[in-house]
């Protein structure tokens, strides 16, 4: 009578191991499904904001005397990005981007009859609608690490994310010195 009910209490425990092993691992799984469904939001906004770059591009260089260093900048940065492979590449890819379409956007405030005409002013209404889409997929994208990293550093389940190989994820960060207005000397 005694062994059985030692045999009930061990396969109690191990039912509640088992029980917690599956439903932990199946957290981590969902949790980790989740950043990679908001990061795959990041990537679709930052894919519309590639698209219109190379529009807005165009626009501008058809004004007279523009500064191609840069548009040759955006140009290059957009590059990057469409070649960047991990998360983190194209976390700094994007935030090179925003480096030089910060500039690109401050140089075309010089220029009034740019400004002015209906395609320009098409496009920079899509960007800036593109630019809060992105900074709210940035959003969610952090919310979503943070809940993930709290699963995966939080006792108990720091255990199972070691036992199977879950590891913290980086936060999108703004770039150095983002709230720094960049500068345009036009030389005069």
């Amino acid at each position: 009578m005694k062994s059985r009910t030692t045999l009930y209490i061990w396969l109690g425990v191990l039912v509640i191991l088992i029980a917690w092993v599956w439903t932990g691992y199946n957290g981590l799984i969902t949790a980790q499904m989740g950043v990679k469904n908001a990061w795959g939001q990041v990537e679709t906004d930052y894919q519309r904001r590639m698209d219109l770059i190379p529009n807005i591009v165009s626009t501008v260089k058809g004004s007279a005397n523009f500064e191609k260093s840069t548009l040759l900048a955006v140009t290059e940065a957009r590059t990057k990005w469409m070649s960047a492979g991990s998360i983190n590449d194209k976390v700094t890819a994007a935030q090179n981007f925003d480096s030089s379409l910060s500039r690109l956007l401050v140089t075309v405030e010089a220029y009034p009859q740019l400004q002015s005409t209906q395609s320009f002013r098409d496009l920079t209404t899509e960007l800036e609608g593109t630019e809060n889409r992105i900074s709210v997929a940035r959003r969610d994208f952090n919310d979503a690490v943070g809940s993930y990293n709290v699963r995966v550093v939080r006792f108990p389940g720091v255990i199972l994310a070691h036992l199977f190989g879950f590891a913290s994820q980086n936060f999108f960060q703004a770039d150095q010195g983002a709230a720094k207005v960049p500068t345009v000397n036009f030389g005069n």
